[in-house]
């Protein structure tokens, strides 16, 4: 199978440094940049794997296979053009302090996400590191902001699944401002790290909720980016499941149509939004997302039908977690952070079967 990868001819050469390399996020990236035409990999740091070569952690990338992993310290990361943060949460605000004031940093994980401290003391039970431009290209006015900041926060899988599947009706007034949603990930985005939870044994022929009643740490976010879409508080019910697959996501999002809305409202309204983007795309009426159609690729697939008999909207969503809910889209991210084309060295395409 051939990948359709948009790629552009440029005079400029940047250098990108990855820290939390040996993680799936910063494996997939890695990935993604040994096909960028205007980066070149920098400096690959990790923690306890540090001194090891990256092909005994990711045999996936030969062509960095003697590259060893570097410890992630600011004087391994602070000469390339713009370092990616692939690191557990919490652990990003002391190194971003710690390198220069004007790098370009992008920030996978959720330590500069929040606006409001209070959210993220009751959701992560941490000490507050601030907040950065909030990463998600496709939303109104984003685009612009992400490329003349120095510091991105890039945002959660699951949020980025939601978030584009409902801002455009909450900011048409289609739908109410209470959303209900059920979301499928598979495995990998609970990360590397060995835990009972994800054990083949436990996983494989079986789904499962997780963190119910409105407690896992990405409700806020969604929240945030729902609410600043709508104009006005949204409040997000957020049942979580972990699917028996390595990756991928699958989001059903609901919430009470405004009066007379039909599924040919909420069609037109996702198309108006996304006609342009290069990696929304809205399915033709009765095909519904899948994850295997997604896997690889930065894209997001989306399909809505208005629930006459419910009086609801439903849209649904599927993206690959560890791409457009992760690495790809710090990559998105980092091309307009450095004037590149957004999409250089993506692709929109999945890998099937």
């Amino acid at each position: 199978m051939v990948l359709c990868v948009y790629a552009y001819n440029s005079a400029v050469t940047f250098t990108a440094s990855v820290a939390g390399a040996s993680g799936y996020a910063g494996g997939e990236l890695l990935r993604l940049l040994l096909a960028h035409p205007s980066i070149e990999v920098g400096a690959i740091a990790a923690g306890s794997k540090a001194g090891r070569r990256l092909g005994e952690v990711h045999p996936q990338l030969p062509a960095l296979a003697d590259r060893p992993l570097v410890a992630a310290d600011p004087d391994a990361l602070r000469e390339a053009d713009i370092v990616f943060l692939a690191l557990p949460h919490g652990e990003s605000a002391s190194l971003a302090r710690a390198l220069p004031a004007d790098q370009r940093i992008v920030d996978l994980g959720a330590d500069f996400r929040l606006e409001d401290e209070s959210a993220w003391r009751a959701f992560y039970n941490d000490s507050y590191a601030g907040h950065w431009v909030y990463g998600m290209p496709e939303l109104p006015g984003a685009r612009e902001v992400i490329s003349e900041a120095t510091r991105v926060a890039n945002p959660g899988c699951y949020p980025t699944a939601i978030s584009l599947a409902m801002a455009p009706l909450l900011a048409e007034g289609l739908i109410d401002s209470v959303v209900t949603v059920v979301a499928a990930s598979g495995t990998s985005g609970a990360g590397r790290s060995p835990s009972e939870a994800i054990l083949a044994s436990q996983v494989m022929g079986s789904m499962s909720p997780y963190k119910v009643g409105g407690v896992h740490q990405h409700t806020p976010e969604i929240e945030q980016a729902l609410g600043r879409a709508a104009g006005t508080e949204v409040r997000v019910s957020f049942t979580p499941l972990l699917a028996p697959m390595p990756r991928g996501i699958l989001a059903t999002s609901t919430a009470d149509l405004a009066d007379g809305v039909t599924s040919e409202d909420l069609h037109e309204c996702l198309h108006a939004a996304y006609s342009s983007e290069r990696f929304v795309h809205i399915l033709p009426p009765g095909q519904w997302p899948q994850t295997s159609s997604t896997l690889g690729g930065n894209a997001v697939h989306l399909q809505a039908a208005a629930d006459a008999h419910a009086g609801r909207a439903v849209v649904v969503s599927a993206l690959d977690n560890l791409v457009k809910g992760a690495a790809g889209q710090a990559l998105q991210n980092a091309n307009l952070m450095l004037g590149l084309d957004e999409a250089a060295g993506l692709s929109d395409s999945g890998v099937a079967p």
